[in-house]
Parts: structure tokens; sequence; C-alpha cells
């Protein structure tokens, strides 16, 4: 009896704090009657059990416990916001180097009370292409908000936000953030967005406001929590060291809205996520070089000798078995109406936008719907694009 007293103690992994009395009287010799220490025996297997059972790692046969993570009301509503974006605007927008720095700011809206919240911020330039004078005559920019200071406000729980923002006279953002509202569509791995009219207007006072769209970006730490994983900043993967069935919806997805302006190698306009005992999620986001959105300054890399405009579509993605490649298909053919209804009679569009992205759209479907278009678009150009020394690039924007 006391040899299997010190066997469960020693050999238990959990260190149960167990009862100092309780093991002391296990492990007597004559002082205790075995009718006694059978009964402690029982307490100490059921506490050893019972521990085990709240303690066993979570794999693809255990239902993990996870915990409820509350987020704000900014991206529960679809509803256009409108607020300001208060700064110094003169020494902001001429901070485009490699490195910009944060300037002092302020967000400004009126709440459903009618009542003014300002909320301090720090907000800088940020972005590759768009970043560039010679590209932007708007740069996007990054809201930084104190943490303590947004009270009971449309961003409170926020901490850094992508704005996305008009670039130059003509703009594409009703046409970039529909792409983000498509992928909301096909999976919650997604990055959520919320439409807003801007006004930016100068604490200088030496430039007139002007008020723009622009539309917001979930924070890559807030998507984290959402699908309960982490954000992986240093390892470099390939495709196929990613999650199946999350990668080939990525590149189908890609190929949908005519996007090559992505790479999962260099984390380029792709994050990745990782969840304990799977593989790594990609998900996308940066859409303006895609055929769907048609930016007038949008071209294919140069290492792409196959298509000469962003409107041509080319499949980046690795072949997959057709079990594979028909689960994906299906979840598109699954949401098409409501794809086909983003932009059916929006009066945010150009008539002529909606015409030609509805064709656009079309030709996806007849192609996923054509076995023989499936193996020359998806299966072979999969394999060459698995082969070694196959086109990688790093980002041309």
């Amino acid at each position: 009896m006391k040899k299997l007293g010190h066997s469960l103690l020693l050999n238990y992994p959990y260190q149960i704090k167990l009862n100092k009395a309780a093991v002391s009287l296990l492990l007597t010799h004559e002082k205790n009657n075995q009718k006694m220490k059978k009964i402690v025996l029982v307490v100490l297997f059921f506490s050893f059990f019972n521990a085990n059972a709240q303690n066993l790692n979570t794999d693809s046969t255990v239902v993990q416990k996870i915990k409820k993570v509350k987020f704000g009301p900014l991206f529960k509503s679809e509803d256009t916001l409108n607020f300001t974006v208060f700064a110094n605007l003169k020494p902001l927008l001429k901070d485009r180097g490699e490195d910009t720095k944060n300037h002092w700011g302020m967000v400004k809206y009126m709440n459903h009370k009618n009542v003014m919240m300002e909320i301090p911020m720090k907000v800088k330039v940020r972005g590759n292409f768009r970043r560039m004078t010679q590209n932007c005559t708007f740069p996007p920019l990054l809201l930084d908000f104190d943490k303590k200071k947004k009270g009971n406000s449309i961003f409170k729980k926020q901490n850094k936000l992508k704005l996305v923002t008009h670039c130059l006279k003509k703009d594409y953002i009703m046409e970039e953030y529909l792409v983000y509202k498509i992928f909301n569509l096909i999976t919650e791995n997604s990055f959520k967005a919320r439409i807003a009219n801007v006004t930016y207007e100068d604490s200088a006072g030496k430039q007139a406001s002007q008020t723009r769209l622009a539309f917001l970006i979930e924070d890559d730490e807030d998507l984290a929590k959402r699908i309960h994983s982490k954000l992986i900043k240093e390892a470099k993967l390939r495709q196929n060291q990613t999650d199946t069935l999350q990668m080939a919806t990525v590149a189908v997805f890609e190929y949908l809205i005519g996007n090559t302006d992505w790479s999962v190698p260099f984390k380029h306009n792709i994050k990745l996520y990782f969840k304990k005992g799977k593989m790594a999620t990609p998900i996308p986001y940066d859409f303006d070089h895609s055929g769907i959105v048609n930016a007038h300054y949008a071209k294919p890399a140069e290492q792409l000798t196959e298509i000469t405009s962003v409107r041509e579509r080319l499949y980046r993605g690795f072949n997959y078995s057709p079990e594979v490649f028909q689960t994906v298909f299906e979840r598109f053919k699954a949401v098409k109406p409501q794809i086909y209804a983003l932009y059916k009679d929006n009066a945010d569009l150009e008539p002529n936008y909606i015409k030609s992205t509805l064709k656009y759209l079309d030709e996806f479907y007849e192609n996923i719907d054509s076995p023989k278009t499936v193996k020359r678009v998806f299966n072979q150009q999969g394999l060459k694009n698995m082969e070694a020394g196959n086109v990688q690039i790093k980002g041309y924007n």
C-alpha cells in the first residue's frame, strides 16, 4: 500500500494540491487500518482522474475550451461610418520614407446621442506602393489609438487600424472594399472591413478640409484573437506548409479577383496565423492591384510573362486533389448569389463598372464549371507553380 501511494505521487504530472493529512495517513504503516487506507486511495485516484480530464492537451479528438474574447462595436455594423481625422496634415503627408514616424492626431465623430467624441491617437503614413508620392497624392494611414482614452466609443477595444484612403482624384475605395466583403462571405478566416466617409481636418488651419470615401481594416492581432490563433511574424513558409483547404481557398479567391500581387514565402499581402495542432492559416489583404478593382495604375509583375494585364487571370496556387478543389469550388458556388448582390444595383458604383464586374465574375464561374478548363487553369498551372525554381515574387509594389 505504501509503495502504491509513493508511485501515484511521484508519477503524477499535474501536481495536485493534496491534503497533507490524507497523504500522511496513506503512508502510515501500523497506525492506520486497511479500510482507512483504501478510502484515501480512492480519494487520490478520483483526484488524479479529474485533474487529468481537465488538463488534456487539445488535439483533433478533443474539444478545446476556448476563452471567449470580447470585441468592440466597430466591425459589427455594415453602415457607413462618418468621422474626422484631425492632424497637422502637411508634415504628416510629407513623411513618406521607409521609416515613417508617428504624428499626434485625433479622431472626432458624433455618437448616437449627438455628442461629439474626441479620441487622441498617433497617426502615420503606411503602405508600399501607395505610400510613394509618385503613386498617390494621399497615402494610406495607420491610426494608433491610446488604449486608455477611447471610452465608450465606436473605437472601443481598438488599438491599431489601417485606413485605406483615396490615393488619387479617381479612387477605388468601394471597389476594393467589396473584395474584402467577398472573402468574408467565403470564410471567417478573413479581415473585416468598415466603409467610412472621412473628413481630413488640418490642425494647423493651412489646408482646407476634405471629405473622401475610405475604409478601415481589422487589426492583425484582433483577427488573431477572433480566430483563436497567433500571428506568425518570422517563419518563412511555402504554400504546402499551410492548411491545405484554406490555402486552396485563398489561391482560388485570388484567381477569382484576378490578383497575382501576393506571396506566401515572402508574406507579401498575406498574413500567416498559427493555431495549436494545426497548419498555418494564410489570410490575404490589399487588393488594389487585382483585376476586379482594375485600378488604372495596376499591372502584373514583369516576371509573370503569361499575362499583360491584371484583367487576365493567372492561377498562382499549387495543384490540389480533385476532392480539395471540388470542396473549394462548391463553397464559391454556395455564396455566388451573395457575391453578385454586392454589385447589382449598388448606388456607390458606376453602372459600367457593375456591368463589367458581373461579366468578370461570370467568366470565373464558367471556368470552375468546366472540367477541361479546371485541368488547364488549376491542375496544370498548379503543377508548374509547385516546381523548384518557379516564379517567386517578393513584391513589386
